[in-house]
């Protein structure tokens, strides 16, 4: 099954990563941009790469749209005269509608809404999926095939599409950013930065295996190292009376509210 990547930027990138790791055959994947050059380590791969995007669409069964909001209906309309009915459309980008898509489109190919994060990458991505009435179950499980190879995937339906771009995609920028602050503070309190790295990085890895393993709540995690007077639940009081938990929810929140105007 050939697959055309549209929009080479970082998520685009990212998609065509994964799925080389899950040892998708490299020739049947082209990936596209205007700089070409900066996809050169694709090409070093064996990824078809160009700038031509009616090219790229041409013979692919599932078309991936990965590009920036703005440029969308530009792209569909462009690619239109190759997307028949027998085609599944997967568009990655945000705030655009599987009826915008279809309003950009002359035939009716099966739509698939996508939202993975660029774990993509390292094939740890959450993709949430939501389709149109044209979608069959196969579609769907061709789709979920792809992006499987990237992470996991859910089944959501499209009203929470913004949702889940704000829990799941800006939701990497969030974790790191935590990462990042726990390694300042491993810092201060005298490892080096790479150490500081090390350990913040192992630990934020094993706390999310502790939940997705053992299915528990996080206060449950959280009431095994929380002993009488111990230096841990010092530490989680005052991040709260820091506000902590209510600047990640208001922070969640204002992304949220930024995307669905």
């Amino acid at each position: 099954m050939n697959i055309a990547i549209i929009g080479g930027g970082n998520l685009g990138k990212s998609i065509a990563q994964g799925l080389l790791a899950n040892n998708f055959n490299a020739s049947t994947i082209t990936i596209t941009r205007n700089r070409i050059e900066r996809l050169a380590d694709l090409k070093d791969q064996g990824i078809k790469v160009s700038n031509n995007n009616l090219e790229a669409t041409a013979n692919a069964a599932v078309v991936i749209i990965a590009v920036k909001p703005y440029k969308i209906a530009e792209i569909l309309q462009e690619i239109d005269e190759n997307i028949s009915d027998d085609k599944i459309i997967v568009s990655v980008v945000s705030d655009f509608t599987i009826a915008e898509i279809e309003n950009n489109l002359t035939n009716q190919p099966a739509v698939v809404r996508a939202m993975p994060n660029t774990a993509s990458a390292v094939t740890e991505s959450i993709t949430c999926l939501a389709s149109n009435g044209n979608t069959s179950d196969e579609d769907i499980t061709v789709v979920a095939n792809i992006f499987n190879s990237l992470g996991e995937t859910i089944q959501i339906n499209e009203s929470l599409m913004d949702a889940a771009t704000v829990l799941g995609a800006c939701g990497i920028a969030y974790v790191l950013r935590f990462i990042r602050g726990m390694i300042q503070g491993g810092i201060e309190i005298g490892f080096d930065a790479q150490t500081a790295t090390k350990i913040a990085t192992q630990t934020v890895k094993g706390a999310s295996e502790l939940l997705l393993q053992k299915g528990n709540h996080p206060e449950a995690e959280i009431d095994k190292v929380t002993t009488p007077k111990g230096c841990t639940i010092a530490g989680l009081n005052e991040m709260e009376h820091q506000g902590f938990s209510s600047a990640l929810i208001k922070g969640i929140k204002t992304s949220y509210d930024s995307i669905s105007k």
